[in-house]
């Protein structure tokens, strides 16, 4: 596939601009395609640091995408709740929720496969994903059997009214006891793999509510209002207290883990067919507990 762009108002670095002119791709992944000579100028092969002028012609030339084939797995399920219309289950920390390119099998899609039918609206690669939390986010997930589950739980999704309430470990002392975080999220115009708050950005609003505090952390209750890429990791950074062991928005040295320490505990929805309210909680994940259990230890206030 061929993406093709005329330079008229831009100038400066190859890379640089062709970041910019093709904004769905990360600069890792622009500069691997000039390296790799999928990006022409005029037709030719050019590098990272030819300088663009007005007029130049980009033509970027996608290589072919390896086709992902998603097989049912036998991987066990932490199932919390189970019907003919809806699954919830427990995701531990680690499993990637749908096959992608570096994924490609082992995710919790593959585990659901061969556990159940599922709904065919999000396509052959997200079967019966409504909603997701990223790898190293443990905790629940609704999981749509039919499409007609899979409408009414996207709805409510849309028209905010489930609920979707979170925990996490953060660094700092937050000062007030409640909050709200209304700040709009977008690609990081410094870096294309991350999400930022953004001026123009989509409508992102975060609640928290802090449960205990520490000398040096705060654990909090997060409740999401809106369901963005990173919502909670990027806020909580916004407002000066990223997630502990967040690999992407945290500082390099904290606690030992496998991951950021942010749990989906609590998840509520409209039954699809019974219209019945239904709430569902899960405990901690061992290694949170374990963590907190040493910073009440080591790290009271």
């Amino acid at each position: 596939m061929t993406e093709t762009t005329r330079i008229t108002s831009q100038k400066g670095r190859l890379d640089k601009v062709a970041a910019e002119l093709f904004p769905d791709h990360s600069r890792s992944q622009i500069k691997q395609w000039l390296l790799a000579g999928n990006i022409l100028v005029n037709g030719k092969i050019a590098k990272p640091k030819y300088q663009v002028k007005f007029g130049d012609l980009l033509e970027l030339e996608r290589p072919a995408v390896q086709s992902i084939s998603v097989e049912p797995e036998n991987i066990p399920l932490d199932i919390v709740y189970e019907d003919d219309d809806v699954l919830v289950v427990n995701k531990p920390q680690g499993m990637v929720v749908h096959p992608a390119p570096g994924h490609p099998a082992h995710t919790l899609v593959n585990a659901l496969l061969y556990h159940c039918p599922l709904s065919t609206i999000n396509g052959e690669y997200r079967p019966g994903i409504v909603h997701r939390i990223d790898k190293d986010t443990s905790g629940l997930l609704m999981i749509a059997k039919n499409d007609l589950a899979h409408r009414s739980l996207a709805a409510q999704l849309k028209n905010k009214t489930n609920v979707r309430e979170y925990v996490a470990l953060v660094h700092g002392k937050i000062k007030p006891d409640k909050g709200k975080i209304d700040a709009p999220l977008g690609r990081s115009p410094k870096d294309r793999k991350k999400q930022a708050v953004v001026a123009g950005g989509r409508h992102a609003v975060t609640r928290f509510e802090v449960l205990k505090r520490y000398r040096d952390y705060t654990f909090v209750r997060c409740i999401l209002e809106t369901g963005r890429t990173h919502q909670i990791r990027v806020h909580m950074k916004y407002i000066g207290h990223p997630l502990v062991g967040d690999p992407i928005y945290g500082p390099n040295k904290t606690i030992k883990g496998k991951g950021q320490f942010l749990h989906a505990g609590k998840l509520g929805f409209e039954h699809p067919t019974t219209h019945e309210k239904m709430i569902f909680e899960v405990p901690l994940p061992s290694i949170f507990i374990k963590t907190l259990n040493v910073l009440d230890k080591n790290n009271m206030v």
